[in-house]
């Protein structure tokens, strides 16, 4: 497993990050919020009010009416601000740290809010259309940061990414290297693997979503296939 740290790629089109610092902010601030009282937990009540349920979503299962709950429409949305512990958090912020900086930057702010929810909502659906039957809730921006991911891999290929292999090695790679063995890890547990727990299908459904929307949202002059032809 590579655990990515920092890619040194400088901003060229905005002063700050500002949509990337914001989302990191209001996810943490929500999960403190529910660990210290002021929302209730996260799981089980905000994840079944407010994340995806593919049986909810897809099939004919409801809600209890008393429990406090977004609209069914809107929660491949809300699921996004979710995260069930701390090491969900901090795995799903530290990605998103490292690498969507650089994808807003190539987008500007308001493009990158579309782009970000939209691959979210595409990854939720694939989650819910392999598991239909399910009512486990999906919380948590994975799928969403999947396609940032994929972005950040269109957008800058040969940048050298500094990371940690197995948890403890220090090595920097080509951001293609890593993020290959990535999207290789993601194929084969959502296909073969038999770790449970873990969405694997909504990080492939914002994976191919961020290499399909990526195209149309980057900025004007910017060509994925210049950066791929280096």
């Amino acid at each position: 497993m590579f655990i990515p740290l920092h890619d040194g790629v400088a901003m060229r089109h905005l002063a700050q990050p500002l949509v990337t610092f914001g989302f990191i902010g209001l996810c943490v601030l929500l999960w403190l919020a529910s660990q210290g009282g002021m929302l209730p937990p996260v799981e089980p009540l905000l994840a079944a009010g407010f994340g995806i349920i593919p049986k909810v979503v897809l099939g004919d299962a409801f809600l209890p009416e008393d429990l406090a709950q977004a609209p069914t429409w809107i929660t491949p949305v809300t699921s996004l601000f979710l995260h069930g512990n701390w090491a969900h958090l901090a795995g799903n912020m530290l990605f998103f740290w490292v690498f969507g900086d650089n994808v807003e930057d190539s987008m500007g702010h308001l493009r990158f809010i579309v782009f970000f929810v939209a691959c979210g909502v595409m990854a939720a659906f694939a989650h819910a259309l392999m598991n239909v039957d399910s009512i486990q809730p999906l919380i948590g921006a994975s799928g969403a940061i999947s396609g940032v991911i994929a972005a950040y891999l269109l957008l800058h290929p040969h940048v050298r990414i500094w990371g940690l292999v197995l948890k403890v090695l220090p090595i920097a790679v080509p951001a293609w290297v890593a993020i290959g063995a990535w999207i290789a890890v993601q194929i084969f547990q959502g296909f073969w693997g038999t770790e449970s727990g873990v969405a694997w299908f909504a990080h492939l459904g914002g994976l191919l979503a961020g290499l399909a929307l990526t195209p149309f949202f980057v900025r004007p002059g910017i060509s994925i296939r210049e950066r791929w032809g280096r």
